[in-house]
């Protein structure tokens, strides 16, 4: 099984959904460079603003992360159980 589920969402723009947006050092401040909207409230409100990109990207990877244990979970008992002939592993 993958060992690194790791992802990441380019935060965007709700204005003009541009991905060009300087945040200030401590990420306490931010703005767009296209649409030149500001965010007051930095990094956080731009995660709050991007909240519903960042569900679907975790949905992703929930449903990989089950289809790969589910995966691993048939390949080691169909591996485990060969032997025996009382129970068949389709």
């Amino acid at each position: 099984m993958k060992k690194n589920y790791n992802f990441s969402v380019t935060l965007r723009c709700p204005v003009c959904g541009s991905t060009d947006i300087d945040l200030s050092e401590d990420k306490t401040y931010g703005k767009c460079n296209m649409c030149n909207k500001e965010f007051p409230g930095g990094y956080d409100e731009l995660v709050e603003l991007n909240q519903a990109a960042i569900d679907a990207a975790l949905d992703g990877k929930k449903s990989e992360i089950q289809k790969d244990l589910e995966n691993e979970l048939h390949d080691r008992l169909k591996k485990d159980l060969r032997r025996n002939k009382n129970i068949i592993i389709k």
